[in-house]
């Protein structure tokens, strides 16, 4: 599933809540939160924090991957300088 928002990492977290039948109370409980951090994570607040989204989604088996983009060639010309210039 490809996350494009807060919102599409809420609705993941709920849905993969709900199929393990597990309660935001619970959820809170094992990941050391309160149930509000739950509750604005699944609604797709954007400001929550992602140490304790991370752990949410670790909790619930929710496997995350990243990686960086495949780098694009700059040209250098003698005008513009190098793309290693700072």
């Amino acid at each position: 599933m490809a996350l494009r928002n807060a919102q599409d990492f809420g609705k993941l977290i709920r849905d993969t809540r709900k199929a393990n039948k597990v309660t935001q109370k619970e959820l809170a409980a094992a990941c050391g939160t309160g149930i509000r951090f739950i509750r604005e994570l699944e609604k797709g607040k954007a400001s929550c924090e992602l140490g304790k989204a991370l752990l949410v989604a670790l909790m619930l088996g929710i496997k995350l991957e990243a990686s960086p983009p495949k780098l694009m060639p700059v040209s250098s010309s003698p005008d513009k300088g190098t793309a290693n210039d700072n």
